[in-house]
């Protein structure tokens, strides 16, 4: 790892920091701690600490314990709970610790939470995490704002991560972040909404082709399957950002149709607790659509 002597902490301990910690090839208890709030309940505790044991952090059973040795804070928590974790880690930060924030998050959001983080004399410094952590791991490509990009740069790049810098103020780099998912996240709920409908009309094949035939883009069949499994397996997470994307279209003064609709096919799909399964498009199609049979119809 390309920081000796520095201390790292993870606040949430899911996909996004285990990949990076992958990436960095560390293994150093004494280093890197972490907090993930789901080791508060009975039903996960032991999976997360089975999981600090094998990514060779020391785990805490408080964010004000992870956060208080260390240098640099990686906030890798779900967008609803971005706030709070600033909120609650602030007062055990060291002067000048770095708290980067990589949730997403509305442009408002983020800078409430970094009013919390520079209140404590430490240094918050807005992230963008701009593709999925896997399977590129600590080279997903970051965007970074702030008061403190330059230092957050340099922390980065020695970290061997892939940081741009998008401005010297809070807000732009969950800007890009935001608006893009409109699309990005949106298609997913257009996947889901087209092709569930399809396949229960048996006219799958035909809508697929239609669509391929007016694209020069990956098999649509192929992507829809990777869209949905991605709503499957993160489609809570996704939810709660397109709420704060809402948020965010609402204070530009539009309406928020489509991100409130994505936010509402997100949360349906990732509330089933299903199995992703392989990718073969047909039985995850049969499978979402049995499970959605059953819930009532004004859902």
């Amino acid at each position: 790892m390309a920081t000796p002597g520095s201390s790292i902490a993870f606040i949430g301990f899911g996909e996004a920091a285990c990949a990076f910690l992958e990436g960095w090839a560390v293994h150093d208890p004494a280093r890197i701690t972490a907090y993930d709030i789901k080791t508060d309940q009975a039903d996960a505790r032991q999976t997360l600490l089975e999981r600090y044991r094998q990514r060779g952090v020391t785990g805490c059973d408080t964010a004000a314990a992870a956060v208080a040795k260390a240098d640099v804070v990686f906030s890798l928590v779900t967008a609803d709970c971005a706030h709070a974790a600033a909120r609650s880690a602030a007062p055990s930060l060291r002067a000048g610790a770095l708290w980067f924030d990589c949730n997403s998050c509305a442009p408002d959001t983020k800078k409430a939470a970094a009013a919390d983080i520079e209140a404590a004399n430490a240094r918050y410094v807005d992230i963008a995490v701009m593709a999925p952590v896997l399977p590129q791991r600590h080279r997903v490509p970051l965007l970074v704002s702030g008061p403190h990009t330059d230092d957050a740069l340099a922390v980065l790049q020695a970290l061997g991560m892939r940081p741009q810098p998008a401005g010297d103020t809070v807000g732009q780099a969950s800007s890009i972040k935001m608006l893009r998912s409109v699309m990005v996240k949106g298609i997913e709920a257009l996947c889901a909404e087209c092709l569930i409908a399809a396949r229960r009309a048996g006219v799958e094949d035909q809508v697929i082709a239609s669509l391929n035939a007016s694209t020069t883009q990956r098999d649509v069949g192929a992507q829809a399957s990777y869209n949905m499994e991605r709503m499957i397996v993160h489609g809570i997470r996704r939810a709660a950002e397109m709420r704060e994307v809402a948020v965010t279209v609402a204070a530009l003064g539009l309406p928020t149709d489509m991100a409130t609709a994505t936010a509402a096919w997100q949360d349906r799909i990732g509330q089933l607790g299903l199995d992703a399964g392989n990718d073969d498009l047909i039985p995850r199609l049969d499978h979402l659509s049995a499970m959605l049979r059953r819930l009532p119809s004004t859902q």
